[in-house]
Order: C-alpha cells, then structure tokens, then sequence
C-alpha cells in the first residue's frame, strides 16, 4: 500500500501525540469502568501503539530518519503511555506506585536526553524497545475489563515492565557517558 506523500514518518509521529487526548477520553468515559468503552479505549491505544512501528518502518523504508524524528518518536512514546497510566491511576485501576516509577524514569531520561543533545540524539536501542512494547502491553492489560483471577497475570507483566524500565535506563545514561 502506497501512502500520500504528505504522511512522514514526522507526520505520524505528530499525528499520534495529536490523538493520545481521545484515548485519554476514552478510559474515563461514562466513569471509566464500562466495559465498551475500555474495549474501545484499547483499540484507540492499540493503533496509536501500532503507529509507532508504522512510522519507524517507513523512516528507515523511505531513508528518511531525522534528527527531530529520532527526539519526538520516544517522546510521543512517553507522552502515550504517560496519559494512559496516569489515567489508570486516577480511575483506580493501576497502582500509582507504578505511575510514578516509570514516569520518573521516562521523564528524567527526556530531560537528561535534551541536557546532552549538544552530543548528539541518542536514539533508542533494542533494551529501549523492548521496554516500550513490554510498557504498552502491560498498560493494555490494565486497560482492558479483566477478569479478576487475571490480575496475577497483569500484575506479574507489568512487574516486568517496571524492572525493565529501571534497568533500560540505567544503561541508558551509563552508555551515554561511554559513547566515544
């Protein structure tokens, strides 16, 4: 499928921080906790998620990676599983303890990530993306009415997304001061 010339890869990416308010919309209509709207809700966050593959892919497709690219794409990660997570938090359904632990990582990575830009942008590596898809799982998990006796297995995912995220940016500023 051929695209209009006018979607970049620059251009989903700012699409996607556009529409991250309608899943915000989503998670707390009619209160937060009817179930076609949580399905909805994931949808919404699902394809926004599945933008930022798509955008990726036609960045090293076209051979059109940026520099602004390579500082909004992680940033408009963050800003999506940010609302979703704080949105969680405030309708009760994700611990806040999580919230704040990854949002804090998230968000001293971007500030230490702009303090170093006179280095050059440091794109996301491979322990970087697996800790974003791990993230948006275990957030989807959150976001969809489960089951009850499914929480050990949300719960447990989202432990995992946690240590990754922790670990992922501990490396992440440690290579930083390595990088010749």
């Amino acid at each position: 499928m051929k695209l209009p010339g006018f979607v970049t890869p620059n251009f989903i990416t700012v699409m996607r921080l556009l529409l991250v308010p309608v899943g915000a919309y989503t998670l707390f209509k009619n209160g937060g906790d009817d179930p076609t709207w949580q399905y909805i809700s994931w949808c919404v966050f699902f394809i926004l998620g599945m933008s930022d593959i798509l955008d990726g892919n036609l960045a090293r497709s076209r051979n059109t990676i940026t520099e602004f690219g390579k500082f909004l794409d992680p940033v408009a990660d963050k800003v999506m599983i940010g609302t979703a997570m704080i949105s969680l938090s405030i309708l009760g359904r994700m611990p806040w303890w999580i919230t704040i632990v990854i949002l804090a990582r998230e968000i001293g990575i971007t500030v230490f990530r702009l303090m170093t830009i006179n280095r050059g942008v440091i794109a996301a590596n491979k322990g970087g993306k697996i800790k974003a898809t791990m993230q948006n799982f275990g957030v989807g998990f959150y976001v969809l009415p489960l089951s009850p006796s499914l929480y050990w297995f949300r719960d447990g995912f989202m432990y995992i997304a946690v240590a990754l995220t922790i670990v992922t940016g501990a490396y992440y500023v440690k290579s930083a001061f390595t990088k010749s």
